[in-house]
């Protein structure tokens, strides 16, 4: 679990050096991490990930464009009626960013390990930028907090194993989440740190507990050829093992895990097609911001991340 809670603060040491670059806007980010002091390859900044040769850090300029245009097109569809729950958040700053762009949802979850969580409640406290919107959101009694959560009428942050179902779903409740609401689930380079039984599990549980849901996972692919493999013995090396990696197979069977664990509809999509859908005009500007040399392993990286989502309807929204 230590090399697991690793890979929050390289995720967030590597967004900010891409924000600091220029590939978003992510006024939030420097309130949660330092700067980076060493420069990330473009192929990094731009793709996903990881090379064969770096800890498996949640990826960049694509997978931010890909997963927020899913979770903007479940706030319009469900005109925010509805609420997110983000699953091993870490340093993430959605909540923020939606708010900036008016579309939060009814309520905002994030849920991570309790020293993770406690970490960021330190900066919430601490930092007015990051509190000054949760309280402007807030309506009701008194906002509640302590060192491993916050719960405020639009935002809570769950300290909790992902591997505990009892436990997050008692957690959840307690800070009003409603299993009667369009609900959707991210989670971001997490399933794979499990077990293929334990995130069957959550997403069962998930599929199971909300009638009209959906689900975004980005994770690795075609994890079984030789750059695959490659990238598991650096992630070894580092002690950060991918006890999930079995379901990381193949598109098709991402698809799958999602569909025999009660998800009606799935699709997965590689990055190399997430990227490709991207509006031209920003990949011109964002490839103007650094050379890539590294053509080949920029594709190769693309083709070993993906992003799955699937939903299950009983409203047909």
């Amino acid at each position: 679990d230590e090399a697991v809670r690793g890979t929050c603060e390289d995720a967030s040491v590597c967004k900010r050096f891409a924000v600091s670059v220029g590939y978003w806007k992510d006024p939030y980010i420097q309130y949660f991490v330092r700067q980076a002091k060493e420069r990330k390859a473009p192929e990094i900044n731009r793709g996903n990930n990881n090379s064969p040769g770096s800890v498996c850090v949640p990826g960049y300029y694509a997978r931010v464009h890909g997963v927020s245009h899913l979770i903007e097109a479940f706030l319009k569809k469900t005109e925010c009626n509805c609420q997110i729950v983000n699953l091993g958040a870490g340093m993430d700053t959605l909540f923020w960013r939606l708010k900036d762009e008016n579309l939060l949802p009814r309520k905002y979850f994030e849920v991570d390990f309790p020293m993770i969580v406690a970490r960021k409640i330190h900066n919430i406290k601490s930092k007015p930028p990051l509190s000054k919107p949760i309280m402007e959101s807030h309506s009701g009694d008194s906002l509640l907090i302590d060192s491993h959560s916050l719960d405020s009428s639009r935002y809570s942050i769950v300290g909790a194993d992902l591997r505990f179902l009892s436990d997050l779903e008692e957690k959840l409740k307690k800070h009003s989440l409603d299993v009667h609401l369009p609900t959707l689930l991210v989670a971001e380079c997490v399933l794979v740190y499990m077990t293929p039984q334990q995130s069957a599990n959550l997403l069962k549980w998930a599929a199971s507990t909300f009638p009209v849901a959906m689900v975004i996972n980005y994770e690795q692919v075609n994890m079984r050829d030789r750059f695959g493999q490659i990238m598991i013995e650096n992630l070894q090396r580092r002690q950060c093992n991918l006890a999930g990696v079995e379901p990381c197979s193949s598109l098709d069977s991402q698809r799958e895990r999602l569909l025999v664990n009660g998800w009606e509809n799935a699709r997965a999509i590689d990055m190399m097609k997430v990227y490709s859908f991207l509006p031209q005009a920003d990949v011109k500007r964002i490839e103007a911001l650094e050379f890539l040399d590294e053509k080949e392993l920029f594709e190769q990286l693309m083709q070993h991340y993906c992003i799955c989502w699937a939903s299950k309807d009983s409203s047909n929204l």
